[in-house]
């Protein structure tokens, strides 16, 4: 490989990549909103440089079928985020005027769509293990070795950025707004956490006994329903037996 084409086609690279960034932080903006944008661009960015990262150290040339598959590792990458913060913009609106901190919107999120993640994660992870070990281990094919394994890599990041990388940078900025401001900090967990996802309310979930003042000064103690009430069904009565 001369190095005028290596030169060339990193140059090409650069200049597609930069062309995709800008519409797609376009769009996502145009769609959700600036934030939203962002984070799934910080994130993307991520899942390249780990992919250019691996590839760099197992020391494999750069090929056309190497820039195929990172630009695959952007178009998948991205549509895992989308995923994500279409359920949070959803939660975002169910949400409203809540009084709840943008970390649980968040939490909730994805927790909503995380089992949906792992198995979209694990059908494009699939093929990609048999391309390589069919293609490359047993047919000896170099290219296809090359794609697989910078898809591979990059298919992995991705599943994971979605998740761990771009929802907490978006919680991370949304929590500078003023109608979140005031909720920094508060994280909801265990069965409340659990209410949140099962009833889409910010209403306290706990099994805890609530103080209620009445009118005549008394109080009365209220049973916050738990997440395992919400689960279970209710015994079956016995059958009565004959004499």
């Amino acid at each position: 490989m001369s190095s005028s084409w290596g030169r060339s086609i990193t140059e090409k690279a650069i200049r597609a990549l930069i062309a995709f960034i800008v519409l797609v932080s376009l769009y996502i903006a145009w769609r959700f909103e600036w934030r939203m944008a962002l984070a799934a661009i910080l994130a993307m960015l991520h899942d390249v440089l780990i992919s250019v990262g691996v590839y760099s150290l197992i020391g494999f040339e750069v090929t056309p079928a190497t820039v195929v598959a990172f630009l695959t590792i952007l178009g998948f990458s991205l549509y895992d985020t989308i995923v994500v913060f279409d359920k949070v913009k959803d939660n975002l609106d169910k949400f409203a005027g809540s009084r709840t901190s943008m970390a649980n919107i968040t939490n909730v999120s994805m927790n909503q769509v995380l089992m949906r993640s792992i198995n979209t994660s694990l059908a494009a992870v699939l093929p990609v293990i048999s391309l390589l070990v069919l293609g490359a281990g047993v047919l000896g094919a170099i290219a296809l070795r090359e794609f697989a394994i910078a898809l591979l890599v990059g298919l992995l990041t991705g599943s994971y950025s979605s998740i761990y990388i771009a929802s907490p940078l978006l919680s991370l900025i949304k929590e500078r707004e003023v109608s979140f401001r005031n909720f920094r900090g508060s994280h909801a967990v265990g069965a409340e956490l659990a209410h949140m996802v099962l009833s889409g309310t910010a209403t306290g979930a706990k099994s805890v006994r609530r103080q209620s003042s009445t009118t005549d000064g008394t109080q009365t103690n209220i049973l916050t329903p738990t997440s395992e009430a919400l689960l279970t069904h209710p015994p079956r009565p016995r059958k009565k037996r004959r004499r």
